[in-house]
């Protein structure tokens, strides 16, 4: 384990140098990684595992959208593939990696396949944090613990198949067996982590759950609706809205900041545009402080969590969801969107 120097904050981390993919082999040559749930984080996962030599199956439904989609992906019924409870039966590590609302309806069957010595292993810390709403308790004879990696699993599996690492925390609720930091490095590892940062699966859900709601998506959603709407009601077209709302934002300056940093971004922009953002930067953070002081405080307090845990649990959920995300889908500044998009070379005909 390394220490990182964070302008006088140390922070515990582990690189691919000193916990090479050979050594993550190694810990795991002798277990059963049963990946449970194949939506959102589990594909990635559990391919980037396949595809680093380790022995991974997949616990889904028969006959879903996602058991016929973890088929396409190569995991063979029978040999790779199995029902959720068969997967849990032959598993030694347990990847729990169904959505929140998912993982306290199936709890049930999951705890009573967690035997002395296996492992349970999230992508998130919200059912262990919460579980007192969730339910979600392992017994005491099992290693608990979780990476989770900062994007998406799609980013996770893209980045892979690139040759290049998407950072993740990692974190050890419960260590039964004395194993649990080196099955969770070594799982960190085998996912395709760039690499890993310690933290506890409190601050893991408390930093998941605003930034989400923050910066990920809700506010810069909010920005960037705030901003398109007052320059289309000041005679712009929908096209010099968009591209100067979001496309340069996310085609042009977004990758020089992942590359460099915002302090690069504001030393090497014109002085026009230097000037203005030095000015502005801090209204807007004084603006928003106090809806993510906000924010941060509903989080911790719980509120966050009972609110998805009881719309996503009712029966209703999927249609008014639709309706929701329909708004977002059908609105100007989207559809403007979806045309830029269309327009940009990669997608134009014979490219």
């Amino acid at each position: 384990m390394a220490k990182l120097n964070f302008g006088g904050t140390e922070e515990n981390v582990v690189t691919r140098d000193e916990f090479p993919l050979a050594k993550a082999q190694e810990v795991l040559k002798n277990e059963t990684i049963a990946v449970i749930g194949y939506g959102v984080q589990g594909p990635g996962q559990a391919l980037n595992q396949k595809e680093n030599g380790v022995n991974v199956i997949i616990g889904q439904r028969k006959n879903s959208k996602s058991w016929d989609k973890a088929v396409s992906d190569g995991f063979v019924p029978g040999t790779t593939l199995f029902e959720i409870e068969e997967a849990l039966e032959k598993g030694t590590i347990i990847c729990y990696l169904l959505s929140d609302a998912a993982q306290i309806a199936m709890w049930p069957t999951v705890k009573k396949h967690l035997t002395p010595g296996k492992a349970l292993y999230f992508s998130h810390g919200f059912g262990i944090t919460f579980n007192e709403q969730t339910g979600i308790i392992p017994p005491a004879d099992v290693d608990v613990f979780l990476v989770a990696p900062k994007g998406s699993g799609t980013s996770l599996r893209r980045m892979f198949l690139q040759g290049r690492g998407l950072n993740s925390s990692y974190a050890i609720f419960q260590d039964a067996t004395g194993k649990a930091w080196d099955r969770v490095i070594a799982l960190g590892i085998a996912i395709g982590s760039g690499y890993l940062f310690e933290t506890d699966f409190k601050k893991e859900v408390f930093s998941d759950l605003t930034g989400e709601r923050g910066t990920l998506m809700g506010a810069i959603q909010g920005i960037f609706a705030a901003q398109y709407e007052v320059l289309r009601k000041n005679g712009h077209s929908p096209s010099e809205a968009f591209n100067e709302t979001v496309e340069e934002l996310t085609q042009s300056l977004m990758p020089l900041v992942a590359e460099n940093g915002m302090d690069w971004m504001y030393a090497n922009c014109s002085t026009t545009a230097q000037r203005g953002a030095l000015d502005w930067w801090k209204k807007f953070r004084d603006a928003t402080l106090p809806v993510f002081s906000d924010l941060y405080k509903s989080v911790a307090t719980g509120v966050e969590s009972a609110r998805s845990i009881d719309l996503n649990s009712k029966s209703d959920y999927r249609e008014k969801l639709e309706v929701e995300l329909a708004e977002l889908h059908n609105s100007e500044m989207w559809q403007a969107g979806k045309t830029v998009r269309s327009l940009r070379p990669e997608n134009q005909p014979g490219k």
